[in-house]
């Protein structure tokens, strides 16, 4: 036995069989027979060769002819017959967070002469994820109008090329489909469309759409009108051209829209509408906004017979609507309309060069030129108050464009012309003293004016003329008058003066009065009290009096009869005593010896009634021998003097007394 050789053919065979594996397996691999995708891919089939023969028309198979199969295979294990197929792997398309995805479909029916992107307005022609599905509906090549939301799709990036912001998924694309795919991803990036439209209610913005697809505007309009607005019907309500099929099948335009978008989160495919941020319409209080609309239907003039500067339509028409927007925000399409902001507070125009309202509408305005009777050349600052009726602004604008127009055009020189007609009918110092009159005047006179204008005039206000730059005559007429003025005031003055004097006394005698008043007002009530004490003591004294009347009615009553029987005693005594005397004197042989005797009676009383001597101790005499004839002449001097003088008057009345005794007694 050849030991050599033994040990050579033991060493070939196992090499033989490693040669045969390793050959056995490149030829697996070349014929495709089994291959794995993982789960994170698909896998694109690729036929290499078919009785069928190849594709007429596109580069998918979907009749099994050789060429890219429609369908692809997900993450697995896949046998296949051998040499037959060649597979691909793909990524699987991913769509991130907020973003949009925009799809080229490389197969299927060409677009129309009008389109822009490919019609997804079936099922079928909305499947990106079921190529032979998306053909045999009928799909159109070229860029597409749905877009792909955020998620992970398993697409077959030969048919469709998926485009989204950083990166393009295609599957063996020339160099010509890699730079349309390029220029699509930058044109969908400068109009921001990967991401949707967001517009922030802190931003107060409204959308402005403009379409790109569909059929063109009628000749004559400008703005597309609204459609697909009724939320009730699904199969036009668009959602604001998020549904570009729903919004062609309701009638919707190629162009700019009058429909605006408002504040909110919007997926729109940039492709098919572009959005255009513009601030709302605020018409602030006070205000009203008047509306030239620029489309809509045609409707009839509504401002009636009367009114021939322009017609008005009815909001919604096209031109000046007639009623005005009030005051608040709109979401207006300031391409399909203007809207005019129209006054409705008073304002104030000023003809006063520099000096410039809120809304400019004076800022072109200056002082009026005048020219007086005596041939001077004021000039006259000069303010209107006016105010607009809202209901009527519609038809200033229609008339006169905008406010400014009408006061630089309409009221600049109709005011100017009314003030220079007044001035030459005056002098300047009748212009400078007749100024409120003129005033009061001139807003009499000029509101019937204002009113064929359609406003409402409520003041004016004239100010002082005044002299052009470096002429200095009205300013020393002016002089004259301030100097005159003066005078008149010095003689008003020194007449108040006076009559401040006359009013000073009367307030110091005022102030004396009242600082007096306390005593004053003490003694009033004083006086007061005395008053109710004399009423009082007057009344005791009345009621005293007519007590004491009664009492000395009673009293005299009394008395009278005490008297009388008084006197009816003493009658009796008297008489009784005349008798008595009568006897007594005819006794003593007449009346003297009775009176003397009745004297001596009473002196002798007398004597012993008195303590002093009735003959004097010492006597003076002149001469020794007469002193004791002398010591009793003056006793008896006086004695015969005394009864001297009572004798005559004793008989007088003893005379008187005896007639009485005679009579009767109570005078009988």
């Amino acid at each position: 036995m050849d030991l050599n050789g033994f040990n050579g053919a033991w060493l070939i065979q196992p090499a033989l069989w490693a040669a045969a594996a390793i050959a056995f397996a490149i030829v697996l691999r070349l014929a495709n027979i089994f291959r794995y995708i993982p789960n994170n891919q698909v896998g694109i089939v690729e036929k290499l060769w078919s009785t069928k023969g190849s594709i007429d028309s596109g580069f998918i198979a979907l009749n099994g002819e050789a060429g890219y199969e429609p369908e692809v295979l997900r993450g697995g294990l896949h046998v296949f017959f051998p040499f037959m197929y060649r597979i691909h792997k793909s990524d699987l398309v991913t769509v991130g967070q907020g973003k949009i995805a925009y799809v080229f479909a490389r197969d299927g029916a060409p677009l129309g002469a009008s389109q822009v992107l490919g019609a997804n307005d079936s099922d079928d022609r909305s499947d990106f994820q079921d190529a032979r599905r998306f053909l045999l509906g009928g799909g159109q090549k070229g860029p597409q109008r749905k877009v792909l939301r955020e998620g992970t799709y398993a697409i077959n990036t030969t048919q469709f090329a998926i485009i989204t912001d950083d990166r393009v998924y295609g599957h063996a694309l020339s160099e010509q489909e890699r730079g349309v795919l390029d220029a699509m991803q930058l044109t969908i990036a400068e109009r921001w469309g990967f991401a949707p439209v967001v517009l922030a209610a802190d931003h107060d913005l409204v959308g402005v759409v403009t379409v790109h697809d569909g059929p063109s505007l009628p000749p004559g309009e400008i703005i597309a009108p609204e459609v697909g607005v009724d939320l009730r019907d699904w199969e036009t309500f668009h959602n604001n051209f998020q549904e570009p099929e729903q919004f062609l099948r309701a009638g919707g335009y190629r162009g700019r829209q009058l429909q605006v978008i408002v504040e909110g989160t919007w997926y729109i495919n940039r492709l098919f509408a572009t959005v255009e941020a513009v601030p709302k319409t605020v018409i602030p209080v006070g205000n009203v906004g008047v509306v030239i609309f620029y489309t809509g239907p045609h409707s009839d003039d509504v401002s009636g017979e009367q009114y021939r500067h322009g017609e008005l339509v009815i909001n919604g028409g096209r031109g000046v609507w007639k009623d005005p927007l009030l005051p608040g925000k709109y979401a207006f399409n300031t391409y399909a309309g203007k809207i005019e902001i129209i006054p409705t507070v008073n304002f104030i125009l000023k003809w006063v060069r520099g000096e410039v309202g809120a809304m400019k509408l004076d800022e072109n305005l200056s002082e009026i030129s005048l020219i007086t009777r005596d041939a001077f050349e004021p000039t006259l600052p000069l303010s209107v108050v006016m105010h607009i009726d809202y209901k009527k602004a519609p038809m200033i604008i229609q008339r006169f464009g905008d406010v400014k127009k009408l006061v630089e055009q309409t009221l600049d020189p109709m005011v100017s012309a009314f003030f220079k007609n007044i001035a030459q009918k005056m002098t300047l110092i009748e212009l400078l003293q007749n100024r409120a009159q003129i005033q009061e005047e001139s807003a009499a006179q000029m509101k019937a004016k204002f009113e064929s204008y359609s406003l409402d005039l409520q003041e004016v206000l004239i100010g002082t003329p005044r002299a052009a730059n470096g002429d200095h005559t009205i300013e020393n007429i002016l002089i004259q008058l301030r100097s005159r003025q003066i005078a008149r005031e010095q003689i008003e003055t020194y007449r108040e003066q006076e009559k401040a004097a006359v009013q000073e006394r009367t307030l110091n005698e005022a102030k004396a009065t009242a600082a007096a008043q306390s005593a004053l007002t003490q003694s009033l009530i004083q006086i007061k009290v005395n008053e109710n004490e004399g009423a009082a003591a007057l009344a005791r004294a009345q009621k005293d009096a007519e007590t004491r009347k009664v009492t000395a009615a009673a009293v005299g009553q009394q008395s009278r009869l005490e008297g009388q029987g008084e006197a009816d005693r003493m009658l009796a005594v008297g008489t009784a005593n005349a008798q008595a005397t009568k006897l007594a004197v005819d006794a003593y042989g007449g009346p003297e010896f009775r009176l003397a005797e009745q004297n001596f009676a009473k002196f002798a009383e007398a004597l012993t009634k008195i303590n002093q001597p009735l003959v004097p101790q010492f006597l003076m005499s002149g001469g020794q021998g007469q002193e004791s004839s002398n010591a009793g002449l003056i006793p008896t001097a006086m004695l015969s003097s005394m009864f001297g003088r009572m004798m005559p008057d004793a008989l007088e009345r003893l005379k008187d007394e005896a007639p009485r005794a005679d009579r009767k007694p109570n005078g009988r």
